[in-house]
């Protein structure tokens, strides 16, 4: 049973339509964290990618920075 209060109206709904309104409600709930997941899963993945190319990057800079450092 779904009740539903609109505009000081409610409305009770029973039956076979109160089970096709909660499988629908129930996989656009599924719909959407498949949605959430997959795009954080991918933000993970594309840091992680950026991260394993810029890091090395910034050591091997940072390595040839100190070798044509002044000596004093």
């Amino acid at each position: 049973m779904i009740v539903v209060t609109r505009n000081g109206k409610t409305t009770v709904i029973t039956g076979w339509r109160a089970r096709l309104m909660g499988v629908a409600i129930f996989l656009a709930a599924t719909a959407s964290l498949f949605v959430i997941a997959f795009v954080m899963l991918g933000l993970a993945i594309t840091v992680g990618a950026v991260l394993l190319i810029v890091v090395p990057v910034v050591v091997g800079v940072a390595i040839l920075a100190s070798l044509f450092r002044r000596q004093e």
